[in-house]
C-alpha cells in the first residue's frame, strides 16, 4: 500500500509538472501532418508559455510545416525523437523583415528561421529533425543576374536599409536580396541548441550573433553541396561552447567572425573566449576557419581533440587589406586531418588582392597562434602569407606530421617556431620561408628528400636558428639559404651525415 501511495504521487506530481511546463504545439491547432501551416498555433505556444513565465513548446512526433518561429526569453522548443519541422520556402512567411546581421554587416532583412532578439535562457533541443528546404532560396541568389527587375522583397530591403554601413565590397547589399540564416539569436544571453538534426539551410546555419554564454552540443548540420550553407557561425559573441557535433556543409564547417570592414569595426565587438572541442567536420570548405569578417577582432579561441576528413582546408585563418581587426591568442591542439583537398593549416592575410596602403586601423593583424599534436594527410602543408606591412607574428608548431604534396611555405612571417615537426612531402623543398624574421626550426625532420632539393629553403630571412635536425641518410642538400637581405643564420647541433649546406655570402654577417 505504501509503495502504490507513493508510486501515485510520483505519478501525479509529474503530471502537474508536465500540465505547467509543457506546451504542446498540436493543442493549439498545429497538425501532425504539414498538411497547414502551423506558424500560428506554435506562435500561440510560445505565447502562452511566456505569459507563463516561460516553459517548453512540445513538437512530439510528426511532421509540422511552418514559417518563422520567433523565440521569447525562458522558451525551450522540444523537438521530440520523430518530430520533424520543415519550413516553408515561401519567402513571404520570413515577413516581416526584422534586425539582422548578413556577412558581419548590420541589415533590415528577411527573418531568420529560428529567430531571438534580446531573450534570455532559450534553448533548441530535442532528438528532431529541422528541414530548411532552401533550395528555392539558394536558385533565386544563384539565378539572379544584375539589371534584371527587381523583386518585391528587394524594393522592401532597400527601403529598410538605406542608412546602413556598407563594407568595401557592398554588391550583396545593393542586390538586396540576403537570404536569412537558418537558426539566429540577436543579443541574447544563455542559448543552448542540442541534440538536434539540421539541413538544407537557406544560408548560414547557427548563427548567434551579439551573445553571450552560447552552447551548441551533439548538433549534427548535413547541408548538401549549396553556397554559403555554413554550419556553426558564432559571430561578435562572448562565452561560446561548441562541442560534440557532426557537420557535412556546403561551405566552412565552423567559422568564427567579428564584423566586415566599416561596419565590423564600427561595432568593434570581437568574438572572444570559444572552446571548439571532440568535433567531426566532413565536407565544407574548412573545418574551422576565423574570418574573413574579422574587424571586430577574434582573441581567445581553443579548438582541440577534432577529427576533419574530407574538408577542403583544415584550420583557415583568412582576411585582406582594409579589414581591420586583430586575430590574437589562438590554440589547436590534437586534430588529426586526413583526405583534405588544399591546406592542411593556412594563414592568409591576402584573401582578397588589396593594393598596399600605410599601416591604420584597416590593417589586420595575426599573432599569438599556436598548433600542437597534429596529424595531417592532405595537398599542401602549411601556408603563412602575411603582408609586408603587418607580417603574422609569434606562430608555432609543436609534434606536427603533415603527409603531404607540397610542405610548408611561410612568407612575410616573424617570430616562427617549427618544433618536432615531420614533413613528408612528394615534391619542392619540406620547408620554404621567404622574406621572414626570427624563424626557429628545431627537431625536424622529412623521410621524403628529393635528389639535388634542398629540405630547408631560407630566402631574404633574417635570423634563423636550425637546430637538432636529423635528416635521413639520403637527404643531399640539407638547407639552402640565398637573398640579398639573408644574414645571422646559425645551424647547430643538426646531425647531418653526408648532406650539405648551401649557404649565401651573407650567412653570418
Amino acid at each position: 500500500m505504501r509503495s502504490f501511495f507513493c508510486f501515485s504521487i510520483l505519478f501525479f506530481t509529474g503530471t502537474v509538472l508536465y500540465a505547467q511546463s509543457f506546451y504542446n504545439v498540436t493543442k493549439y491547432g498545429a497538425k501532425k501532418d504539414s498538411s497547414a501551416k502551423a506558424t500560428a498555433a506554435i506562435k500561440k505556444a510560445i505565447a502562452a508559455a511566456s505569459k507563463a513565465g516561460g516553459g517548453t513548446v512540445y513538437f512530439p512526433a510528426g511532421k509540422y510545416l511552418t514559417g518563422a518561429i520567433h523565440l521569447e526569453s525562458n522558451i525551450t522548443i522540444f523537438i521530440d525523437a520523430g518530430a520533424e519541422l520543415h519550413f516553408s520556402d515561401d519567402f513571404n512567411d520570413y515577413l516581416p523583415m526584422v534586425e539582422s546581421r548578413y556577412e558581419g554587416v548590420d541589415v533590415i532583412s528577411f527573418s531568420p528561421l529560428f529567430y531571438a532578439y534580446k531573450a534570455e535562457n532559450i534553448t533548441i533541443t530535442g532528438r528532431g529533425l529541422i528541414n530548411g528546404h532552401g533550395k528555392k532560396w539558394w536558385d533565386f541568389v544563384e539565378g539572379y543576374k544584375e539589371g534584371q527587375p527587381r523583386s518585391k522583397w528587394q524594393f522592401l530591403f532597400d527601403s529598410l536599409n538605406k542608412k546602413i554601413l556598407l563594407p568595401d565590397d557592398a554588391r550583396q547589399m545593393k542586390r538586396g536580396f540576403l537570404r536569412p540564416p537558418f537558426i539566429q539569436p540577436m543579443y541574447c544571453k544563455n542559448v543552448l541548441i542540442e541534440g538536434i538534426t539540421i539541413t538544407n539551410s537557406p544560408f548560414w546555419t547557427v548563427n548567434p550573433e551579439f551573445c553571450e554564454n552560447v552552447t551548441i552540443d551533439r548538433v549534427t548540420i548535413n547541408n548538401p553541396p549549396s553556397p554559403n550553407t555554413d554550419g556553426i557561425n558564432p559571430e561578435s559573441c562572448k562565452y561560446v561552447h561548441i562541442s560534440n557535433c557532426h557537420i557535412s556543409v556546403g561551405d566552412d564547417c565552423i567559422t568564427i567572425k567579428s564584423g566586415k570592414d566599416v561596419p565590423g569595426r564600427t561595432r568593434n565587438m570581437a568574438a572572444e573566449n570559444y572552446t571548439i572541442t571532440n568535433c567531426t567536420m566532413l565536407s565544407g570548405h574548412g573545418g574551422v576557419v576565423i574570418g574573413s569578417e574579422m574587424s571586430g577582432g577574434v582573441k581567445r579561441i581553443a579548438i582541440s581533440n577534432c577529427i576533419f576528413d574530407g574538408t577542403d582546408r583544415g584550420i583557415r585563418i583568412k582576411t585582406a587589406r582594409g579589414r581591420g581587426g586583430v586575430v590574437e591568442d589562438i590554440r589547436v591542439d590534437n586534430i588529426v586531418m586526413k583526405n583534405i583537398r588544399d591546406q592542411a593549416i593556412v594563414l592568409d592575410m591576402e584573401y582578397a588582392q588589396v593594393k598596399p596602403e600605410p599601416v591604420s586601423e584597416r590593417t589586420p593583424q595575426f599573432k599569438n597562434i599556436r598548433f600542437s599534436n597534429i596529424t595531417a594527410y592532405t595537398k599542401e602543408a602549411m601556408y603563412i602569407n602575411g603582408l609586408a606591412e603587418m607580417p603574422v607574428a609569434d606562430i608555432s608548431l609543436t609534434d606536427v606530421v603533415f603527409e603531404a604534396e607540397t610542405g610548408i611555405v611561410l612568407k612575410n612571417a616573424r617570430d616562427i617556431s617549427l618544433i618536432n615537426v615531420r614533413v613528408n612531402n612528394g615534391k619542392g623543398s619540406a620547408i620554404i620561408a621567404e622574406e621572414c624574421d626570427r624563424v626557429e626550426i628545431n627537431g625536424f625532420t622529412s623521410k621524403t628528400p628529393k635528389s639535388g632539393t634542398p629540405l630547408i629553403r631560407l630566402t631574404n630571412v633574417t635570423h634563423a636558428l636550425v637546430h637538432n635536425c636529423w635528416p635521413t641518410k639520403e637527404t643531399e642538400i640539407f638547407a639552402e639559404t640565398k637573398g640579398e637581405k639573408t644574414l645571422n643564420i646559425k645551424f647547430s647541433n643538426n646531425e647531418l651525415g653526408t648532406a650539405t649546406l648551401v649557404q649565401a655570402p651573407t650567412l653570418n654577417k
